[in-house]
């Protein structure tokens, strides 16, 4: 179940926007949540998130249990703020502590989950001039993710085969994973020298009369998500001003 994949609908309305759009409307929204300490700010925000997870596509039930873990260490993190820090005002700190971890983690998830990496990458290059070498390389170590993955459990599957992980108390298990972490690292650096060298070698280096196979173009729905970002952020902080619920993490307020 939290293996379950998170993955939202590509005819959402949220799931053509441009990559740079999405981040940078999660970005606006995580700073105010950084900054704010009151309970009613990340409350509010995270009905504008269950508003973005509508319109992403995102299976809301896919994303409660992905984000189960989440759920729970916010919860222990206000219980810990709140019993030991005594009194009334720690308890509140402690709510809103579990809010703000819930809520960042949600943007964090409903940005990323909707944005895809070659998408990404096509979109720093075209709009922010990321160096092509510098985003195509992060954009295929992003996709040997899930290989190195498949690769540990081949690893540990060929070392029980010859008989090296059968039983043995908590030492030999730590010796087994401190052998399967090197066993993994060698052969991700064999991976990655190969492919830098096939990326070399079909021109990804090359930073002259290089074009765009995938355009990336920044639209007018794409301003208006920046400023629906901008309008709901700031809005809550006004709201709280004006409800005087709102506390700041400089202090002010």
């Amino acid at each position: 179940m939290l293996l379950e994949p998170l993955r939202a609908d590509p005819h959402a309305a949220l799931a053509s926007a441009n990559p740079l759009a999405k981040l940078g409307a999660a970005a606006t929204v995580m700073l105010v949540l950084f900054l704010a300490v009151d309970p009613v700010t990340p409350l509010v925000l995270l009905g504008a998130i269950a508003v973005a997870v509508r319109l992403s596509g995102i299976p809301p039930r896919a994303l409660l249990v992905r984000s189960a873990p989440l759920l729970v260490a916010a919860i222990g993190a206000s219980v810990v703020n709140g019993v030991f820090g005594g009194g009334g005002p720690s308890l509140v700190a402690g709510i809103a502590t579990g809010l703000r971890l819930v809520a960042i983690a949600l943007v964090g998830i409903v940005a990323f989950v909707t944005i895809d990496p070659t998408d990404l990458a096509d979109a720093l290059v075209q709009h922010l001039h990321a160096p092509p070498r510098f985003a195509v390389g992060a954009l295929a170590a992003f996709r040997l993710l899930p290989i190195f993955a498949t690769e540990w459990e081949t690893i540990g599957l060929a070392r029980r085969a010859r008989g090296i992980d059968d039983g043995g108390g908590f030492l030999h298990r730590a010796a087994s994973f401190r052998e399967r972490s090197f066993t993994l690292l060698v052969a991700a650096i064999r991976r990655g020298v190969r492919l830098a060298l096939a990326m070399d070698a079909r021109g990804f280096a090359m930073l002259t009369c290089r074009t765009s196979a995938r355009p990336q173009p920044f639209t007018d729905r794409d301003r208006v998500l920046l400023l629906a970002a901008a309008v709901a952020s700031i809005g809550t902080v006004v709201l709280g001003e004006v409800l005087g619920t709102w506390r700041s993490l400089l202090g002010q307020g």
